[in-house]
């Protein structure tokens, strides 16, 4: 995020004293909202969580990635442990730096510590595949379409389909009635099987396939003032869009700007969501993981 947006988010906070009413999610029960504090936890763009909930990585627009596990009372967040925060390599093995470490999107066939990611980043357009924490990375297939998005609004959504074939939605489709391309990783190269419906003012900044083998959108808008963010869900057939949904738009200032979604099923047998957001290192936000379980 630039330092205008940033000052211009500062400002609004300062004159807003504090949260709005809460919004009134669509088929979505909150399940609260936990503040991350710990000095290097800051700029996460996406997460990904295990299938009962507990572990979870995550990567910041810094270039570092965190695995951790979650500590939960009656199935809330009440503490993160977490491990060492680890500089993400280039191809070279040394780490990434300036506008090659703009991470932004994650996605990982399993979530344990230590185990295979890819990563999207932006500002060098790319996706990039680390077997584990420590590695050099494996650059995926960078087709011309990468290379011409716009600067600072790349791959941020990634995610992995249960046939293990990888998703990345770009943040912009350079016209407002122009529909996002969702781009598949098939046979070596990216293919844009479908496409996701533009829908003003929001922007996709995350995705992941739930056990219901459904794609979750999360979208964000910036007021000027504040972040609203927005949860859609399509139902993939094949090469096409049998059905999409919205389960989620919140209200400015009810959360802050959520960037990273991650979908499972919990003890019940319900579908979670859970979300955190990037704090643009900005003393006025913070790292927030919010979570929601769908009524269904």
């Amino acid at each position: 995020m630039n330092r205008r947006l940033c000052a211009a988010l500062a400002a609004a906070l300062m004159l807003s004293g504090g949260p709005g009413p809460a919004a009134d999610p669509v088929r979505l029960v909150s399940m609260g909202d936990f503040t991350w504090n710990h000095p290097e936890a800051f700029g996460l763009s996406a997460i990904e969580v295990s299938a009962d909930g507990m572990d979870f990585i995550t990567v910041s627009d810094r270039g570092h990635r965190i695995d951790g596990r979650f500590r939960r009372e009656a199935g809330r967040i009440v503490a993160v442990e977490m491990g060492a925060s680890v500089p993400l390599k280039k191809t070279d093995g040394t780490p990434a730096t300036g506008n090659a470490m703009d991470a932004e999107g994650l996605a990982c066939a399993e979530v344990a510590p230590g185990a295979a990611c890819d990563v999207s980043f932006e500002m060098i357009h790319r996706v990039a595949h680390f077997t584990n924490p420590q590695a050099a990375a494996r650059n995926r297939p960078r087709p011309a379409e990468f290379r011409s998005l716009q600067m600072n609004s790349g791959l941020e959504a990634l995610a992995i389909d249960d046939q293990g074939r990888l998703v990345a939605i770009p943040e912009r489709s350079g016209e407002l009635d122009r529909p996002f391309p969702v781009y598949r990783l098939e046979g070596g190269r990216w293919r844009v099987p479908f496409t996701l419906r533009r829908d003003p003012p929001f922007l996709p900044v995350g995705a992941d396939f739930g056990p219901d083998g459904r794609l979750y959108v999360l979208e964000r808008h910036f007021t000027g003032f504040a972040f609203q963010s927005r949860v859609r869900r399509l139902t993939p057939e094949g090469d096409r869009v049998a059905a999409e949904e919205t389960l989620l738009t919140s209200l400015p200032f009810q959360h802050d700007n959520l960037e990273g979604i991650a979908v499972w099923r919990d003890e019940t047998g319900a579908i979670r969501l859970t979300m955190i957001s990037d704090d643009n290192q900005n003393v006025f936000q913070k790292t927030e993981i919010v979570e929601y379980r769908l009524a269904e």
